[in-house]
């Protein structure tokens, strides 16, 4: 099977390299020369007309994307999300969102064959994860913005409280906190209590 993956970056191994030939491009220009492809994985997938545009000429091949903010419903094609969030594909289990039942029986027989485990999410913004992790980290940064304690004693108390391998504020950093405000205000014009902490922005901003 032979896979392309669009990343500016080296990306963790996706899929394991005995069931799949996996071929890192850095653009989606480069994927004229690729287009017998059996996948396309866009890693660094931003919800442009023309990145949608050319990646729809892919089609009716799998293509899979990035985009945890975005919904297949608002981009308009049958293209398949992933959570590729940083530190989320290294997890045991993939997130995914499917455009249809056909390509989540598809997904299925990918994971069987590669042996590893996915979960498919329901197609809204931030899947089931990164909704509940940016939830986790904006009450960080409004606890930290009350003085209640320290962006270090918060971290250690997550850790050590709910065995999380980061804390929130580690979290953030790790993923961008532009991502997780990106997220949280996509969320918030549906739900007020997701608006970002005032001082979580400001961290944006600066």
């Amino acid at each position: 099977m032979k896979i392309i993956v669009i990343s500016r970056q080296t990306p963790t191994q996706l899929f394991p390299a005995e069931v799949a030939d996996c071929i890192v491009v850095e653009s989606v220009e480069a994927l004229a020369a690729h287009r017998d492809a059996d996948l396309f994985v866009d890693l660094d997938f931003d919800a442009t007309n023309d990145r949608i545009a050319i990646l729809t000429t892919l089609l009716p091949a799998p293509v899979i994307i990035n985009a945890v903010v975005p919904t297949l419903a608002e981009i308009g094609r049958p293209f398949i999300r992933i959570n590729g969030w940083p530190g989320f594909l290294e997890r045991e289990v993939h997130e995914l969102s499917a455009p249809d039942p056909a390509a989540a029986q598809m997904i299925g027989k990918w994971y069987e064959r590669w042996g590893q485990s996915y979960h498919l999410a329901p197609d809204i913004p931030g899947m089931i994860t990164a909704r509940i992790l940016a939830t986790i980290i904006n009450e960080a940064w409004y606890t930290w913005e009350a003085g209640v304690s320290t962006k270090e004693e918060i971290d250690t108390a997550m850790k050590l409280g709910t065995n999380y391998p980061h804390g929130p504020f580690e979290w953030g950093q790790r993923i961008g906190l532009a991502r997780i405000v990106s997220l949280l205000n996509t969320l918030s014009v549906n739900e007020p209590r997701y608006k970002p902490a005032n001082s979580l922005q400001q961290a944006v901003q600066n």
